[in-house]
């Protein structure tokens, strides 16, 4: 049997929509929303964030965050905190949380485990426990409402082991190598998490790495390639063409040595060789603008690779975002990538939205308010049904293209967003 991979879980604490350094420790810390995508880049498998909020609009204002927080992220998040009711679940999940966290000191946790999961699913809900008195009392109904614990004590492990073979995350106090490594050797340990994990300095590949090299199955980077499959130019390296990998913009040409190859692969972060200065390059070390590689790929002869990076500021030293921006020529062409044109026009509804333009039909339906936009994205439904029974195809892609288009007006006036769209679809 295959081992299962062992995740590492980072955590942000959100109070009053800033984050701050722990349940008993309102200290701000960084940004919010710079913290998690440092937490999406640098290895951190799945991020738990705690509402700590004390009033219903600290809540409301904690619940935006997080919905905004999953608008940029492709890790798997959690929530909780604050959970007292199905609705306080449902904000979560709404919020495009692909899972919520109960407490299980609080006593209608189970109650409210055992409605969540006949509603949602059992893999949607967790809880976190301190001792083992919640799982005692409720050994039997473990499995049936719970997809994975928290353990915030290192202590109860093998009392837990012996209780239920629910998976678990064990939350470590202090950055303990040894025992972390001896943890994850439990057949129903799932991860770890600690505050370790939680400051953005700590590098999570190298700690994957060394994990790895020590038996222990990681997800991090392994390649499938080795240097000397490469074939390298007369100097001894081979060119990496790099691009976004959320847009697909190429942003720069750099080369590797075998030392820049194993370093990328070893850090996740993006390391070259310095032609002029001749020495290795970890991209954006001084100037911040870090590259973190999300997946390596060698053309057809495997002599050049390309990059596609997640990219912090600007790729070039100009301080443009890429380095490819003097144009040559260009002759105009329609855009046809469903991506782009999707955004294109869902940004144009957003511009009319805050700068209206006479004459525009979009404007006519944000004046007119919701229950307008509503009513028109009815009656193109109707359309768009009928045309289906026209055997003309022409009819049925002229109607879907008119009620996408009044989908987006709608969109836009509910400010609901493709990233929200596609997250909900993955969740799928």
């Amino acid at each position: 049997m295959a081992k299962e991979q062992k995740n590492i879980v980072a955590m942000i604490y959100l109070k009053d929509g800033k984050a701050v350094q722990g349940f008993y420790d309102d200290t701000p810390l960084d940004d919010v929303f710079h913290l998690a995508e440092l937490y999406n880049d640098n290895g951190i498998d799945k991020l738990i964030v705690f509402d700590l909020s004390d009033e219903y609009e600290e809540h409301e204002k904690n619940v935006q965050i997080i919905k905004n927080i999953n608008r940029s992220l492709e890790i798997k998040v959690c929530a909780g905190g604050n959970i007292n009711r199905m609705e306080d679940i449902k904000d979560f999940l709404f919020a495009g949380c692909l899972q919520v966290i109960l407490n299980g000191s609080k006593p209608n946790s189970m109650e409210l485990a055992n409605e969540a999961s006949s509603r949602f699913g059992k893999d949607r809900i967790l809880v976190s426990v301190e001792n083992v008195d919640f799982i005692f009392k409720h050994q039997e109904n473990m499995n049936d409402n719970f997809h994975e614990l928290l353990v915030l004590n290192t202590g109860i492990l093998d009392a837990i082991d012996n209780m239920t073979d629910v998976p678990y995350v064990v939350y470590f106090e202090e950055y303990d190598y040894k025992a972390i490594q001896n943890a994850l050797k439990r057949p129903n340990i799932r991860g770890i998490a600690g505050r370790f994990f939680n400051d953005p300095k700590t590098n999570i590949i190298e700690i994957k790495s060394r994990l790895s090299a020590d038996g222990i199955k990681m997800d991090n980077y392994e390649a499938s390639l080795k240097w000397e499959d490469l074939k390298k130019n007369s100097d001894g390296m081979v060119p990496v063409i790099v691009q976004d990998y959320r847009t697909d913009e190429v942003l720069m040409l750099a080369y590797m040595t075998r030392e820049a190859f194993d370093t990328t692969i070893h850090t996740g972060k993006m390391t070259y060789y310095s032609r002029s200065r001749q020495e290795l390059w970890v991209k954006g070390m001084t100037s911040g603008h870090v590259q973190y590689m999300k997946s390596l790929t060698t053309d057809c002869d495997f002599d050049t690779i390309l990059a596609k990076v997640s990219q912090v500021g600007a790729a070039c030293h100009t301080g443009n975002r890429t380095c490819f921006f003097n144009n040559i020529i260009k002759k105009e062409y329609l855009e046809k990538n469903p991506m782009h044109v999707f955004e294109d026009v869902y940004n144009a509804m957003i511009e009319r939205k805050e700068h209206p333009k006479e004459g525009s039909f979009a404007n006519y339906l944000l004046d007119q308010g919701l229950d307008a936009i509503l009513k028109q994205v009815g009656e193109q439904a109707v359309e768009t049904i009928i045309a289906a029974k026209n055997p003309k195809s022409e009819d049925i892609r002229y109607e879907i293209s008119d009620m996408m288009y009044d989908l987006m007006v709608l969109m836009a006036e509910k400010e609901v967003t493709w990233e929200d769209i596609t997250q909900e679809l993955v969740q799928r």
